[in-house]
């Protein structure tokens, strides 16, 4: 008698990765050379670069933040982030200062081989943005790039559980997190939550460094790091040094919202009960 051989259709794992680097402000060209050679060290279908990976954090001005600002669709970085992504046959998400018209925008890009992929603006913005900046004006959204589907914060809005979990329900199983966070801790403690209460992996790109440049010192915390959607932090960088870190995922972890085999973090919402709460 001859054995049948059952034929089991596997999914091969998703490299996802974060950089982590001391931008120098201003230096848009340098900045982008060095996430080059950064990138270059490694293999990952999926990279996330800080916030203001480009420009830098301390804008001392509306003026200089509107000279380093750039249009998101013609714009030399989004650019040479989408010839970086062909070259390596892979996507990236980065934080970037944008200009339209009539606006200037904390926003984040998401691009591929195939180009720009999607963009998203700020919507939640912290303390002296609020200073030089449009609040977000585009919904979050999720972005399927086949591997997994992507959905993108930038910083300041790991804060609002809401955010991540309107990612989570249109099916984001991944949300990628560029961030230049300044208090020791607690985005990386918030992103956890924000994988398990949702299900999701979480990937947090910080940066290191200091900026002095309006008579008020930020020292930018690192720690970025990659999350479970059990919580567990699968990889994280040091406080101060530049890091470049790739792992391996598996996107089908966060199909699966049950906490319990009676539990499904999703199916036991009551959001009946939960409208009384708005506003």
């Amino acid at each position: 008698m001859v054995e049948e051989q059952v034929l089991v259709a596997t999914v091969p794992p998703m490299r996802v990765g974060y950089v982590q680097f001391a931008p120098e402000f201003g230096e848009v060209e340098r900045n982008l050379d060095r996430v080059a050679d950064l990138l270059s060290r490694d293999r990952a279908d999926l990279w996330v670069l800080p916030e203001l990976f480009s420009t830098g954090y301390q804008f001392a001005t509306a003026q200089e933040l509107a000279e380093l600002a750039e249009p998101v669709s013609e714009g030399p970085t989004t650019a040479r982030l989408i010839a970086l992504a062909q070259e390596m046959n892979c996507h990236i998400v980065a934080g970037l200062a944008e200009r339209t018209d009539s606006r200037l925008y904390n926003s984040a890009v998401f691009v591929g081989p195939s180009g720009l992929v999607a963009r998203y603006r700020k919507i939640h913005l912290f303390y002296e943005e609020k200073n030089l900046f449009a609040p977000g004006d585009l919904p979050f959204l999720v972005t399927d790039i086949g591997l997994a589907k992507v959905g993108l914060l930038v910083c300041y809005d790991h804060f609002f559980p809401e955010a991540a979990r309107s990612l989570a329900l249109q099916g984001a199983e991944v949300v990628a997190h560029p961030a230049n966070l300044v208090m020791p801790g607690l985005a990386q403690l918030t992103m956890r939550v924000r994988a398990m209460e949702n299900r999701v992996f979480t990937l947090t790109a910080n940066r290191i460094g200091v900026e002095a440049r309006t008579g008020e010192t930020l020292c930018f915390t690192g720690l970025s790091q990659v999350v479970a959607p059990n919580g567990d932090v699968l990889v994280q960088a040091p406080q101060d040094a530049e890091d470049v870190r790739v792992v391996e995922i598996d996107p089908v972890q966060a199909r699966d919202k049950h906490l319990t085999r009676l539990n499904d973090v999703f199916a036991d919402r009551r959001p009946e009960f939960y409208g009384r709460l708005v506003g």
